[in-house]
Parts: structure tokens; C-alpha cells; sequence
């Protein structure tokens, strides 16, 4: 979860910056440098949503926005599914939604790359409209922007296919993370360290330079099961054809959402755009087609941390 990226980990980016490849699944895009890699599916691409201008919603967008035309987004990428460059092009599931919440406003949607660090303070120098980078939105970061929720996301343990594994049980076994993430630091080394406190052989921890690595060795059956932020393994799971699935439920979830300056009309006319969104289906036909509908939400907030 960025934080869940802001620390690379769940309090991280939810999980910190799971940075995941742009491919996420190596084993499907064809990218792994690991000559066991084997293809399991087709990229997913981008989805363009029946929504048109809803003028009631449009007319409070703050002056500056209606007169560029265009919402200025500033975007870390990759973090799949959520945002990824295909083809030199930034594509995935948040980028797709915010390209309806544009459309329901009337404007287009202009994403500028930064490092993660430094999006909010762009967002509050005025530099960038909003961001757009799976962040958790927490209540210390509250204190900086604002954030308009949009989803829910959590950690998901996966497993090989009818190969159970139980992440609260997983003493003795194999698992994949990607380093410097929320599943590395503390998700899977918080429950190797109740093995070991109950006399059980501890969780071997697989660390992996990139998440496509740590999906690629579970697929192929190097470890056990793997850890990450719930959307990137959600997004896994559907691009692997079966070879994988869900182990156990999400936990620890947080909601994501969009960080705007402190105070902004902006806000407001965000939280209703993606409330329509939801409202009227185009949101879950975003989130079905990336797989990761698991974490859609009811109701947009403005400032819903959590923690």
C-alpha cells in the first residue's frame, strides 16, 4: 500500500510503494529475465467507460481547472494494476477511473510523472490539481491535503492453485514479497515472529527486487504463497489463468484516495464525480475489468482515513 507508498509499505503506500512492475505479472508480460518463466495470459489494457458531462457536478470546479480544460495529475509510476506505462503510455485501473472523473466534469485528465515523495507537496503548491498514486489515506497525511476516497485496499496472501495456505498458519512455509514493501517489513515478519514465539518453525522470507519476481516464483512454484497489497495481487490472479488464487481474506485495509490541497473546492467536486461513478455502475465496470473489484466502496469521502 503506498502509504502504503509514502514508506513503501502499508502505513506504507496501504502497502507502501509496492512498486510493481509495469507488467506486475512478469509471467504474463513476457518481461522476466528468469529463463523458467512461463506466459500465462494477455495484458489487460485500458477501458473507456460510456459516461458523459454532468453539468450540475462540472459547475464547482474551482476557475482555474474550467478555464485550462484539464485536470493536472501527478502519478508515480509502476504500481500495478493501479498505474503502469504500456508501450510508453500511463495506463491501469486508477488512471481509467480518473479518466471517467474527467469526463464527468468536462475536462481531460493531464498526468505528469514524480517521484512519489513529492506529489502532495506539488498538490499543495498549487504545481499539480491532485494526485493519483494508490495512496492510503491516513490521518496524519490529512494534516497536509485533502483526500477524496475512492477504494479500499488491504494485504492478500495468494497460493498456488488447490494448494491451501492459511497466512495466520504459514510457520515452516515459503514466502514471496517484494522488498521494502508492507508485506517484507511487517505483514509476513509479524507472523513468522508468532511461529516463532509459539515454538514453530518460522516463515522463510522470499525477498524480491519487483513484484512481477515474487508473482513469477510463486506461479512457478518456488515458494508457497506471496503477500501483497490486495489490488496487486487481485490484478495477479486474473492474468495468471488459474494458476493461482486468493489465500485467506484481506486484512488490514485502508481506504485509497486522491489528495487535493487543504481546503480546495476542488474536493468536493471530486467526491460527487466519483460518487456518481459508483452510483451508476462505470466504477465496478472499471474495477471488474483490472480484477480488482474486491475493494470497491459504497460511499466517497472526503478525508475517510482510517488510522
Amino acid at each position: 500500500m503506498r502509504f502504503h507508498r509514502s514508506n513503501r509499505s502499508h502505513g506504507l503506500r496501504l502497502m507502501g510503494v509496492v512498486a510493481a512492475a509495469a507488467a506486475a505479472v512478469t509471467v504474463v508480460a513476457g518481461c522476466s529475465n528468469d529463463d523458467e518463466s512461463e506466459g500465462t495470459g494477455t495484458d489487460i489494457g485500458p477501458i473507456s467507460v460510456d459516461v458523459s458531462k454532468v453539468d450540475d457536478i462540472a459547475a464547482g470546479l474551482p476557475q482555474k481547472v474550467t478555464q485550462a480544460g484539464k485536470l493536472v495529475v501527478g502519478v508515480n509510476v509502476p504500481y500495478s494494476p493501479n498505474e503502469f506505462k504500456s508501450d510508453g503510455k500511463i495506463i491501469g485501473f486508477d488512471v481509467d477511473v480518473v479518466n471517467a472523473v474527467a469526463k464527468v466534469l468536462g475536462v481531460t485528465a493531464e498526468y505528469r510523472e514524480a517521484d512519489f515523495a513529492k506529489i502532495i507537496p506539488a498538490v499543495q503548491a498549487g504545481t499539480f490539481d491532485m494526485g493519483m498514486s494508490s495512496f492510503t489515506d491516513t490521518k496524519e497525511r490529512e494534516k497536509q491535503v485533502d483526500f477524496v476516497t475512492y477504494y479500499s485496499a488491504g494485504i492478500q496472501w495468494a497460493q498456488q492453485k488447490d494448494k491451501a495456505i492459511d497466512p495466520n498458519n504459514a510457520c515452516g512455509k515459503k514466502v514471496a514479497v517484494q522488498a521494502d514493501t508492507i508485506s517484507a517489513t511487517d505483514d509476513v515478519p509479524g507472523k513468522s515472529k508468532a511461529c516463532t514465539d509459539a515454538g514453530k518453525p518460522a516463515i522463510s522470507i522470499q525477498k524480491y527486487d519487483s513484484q512481477d519476481e515474487a508473482t513469477n516464483a510463486l506461479v512457478l512454484g518456488k515458494v508457497d504463497a506471496m503477500s501483497a497489497d490486495s489490488p496487486v495481487t487481485a490484478y495477479a490472479i486474473k492474468k495468471s489463468k488459474g494458476k493461482i488464487e486468493a489465500a485467506g481474506d484481506i486484512f488490514e485495509s485502508a481506504p485509497y484516495g486522491y489528495p487535493v490541497a487543504k481546503s480546495s473546492p476542488l474536493a468536493p467536486v471530486l467526491q460527487k464525480a466519483v460518487q456518481y461513478l459508483i452510483d451508476n455502475g462505470q466504477f465496478k465496470e472499471i474495477a471488474t475489468h483490472w480484477g480488482v473489484e474486491a475493494g470497491l466502496i459504497e460511499k466517497s469521502l472526503i478525508n475517510g482515513a482510517i488510522n
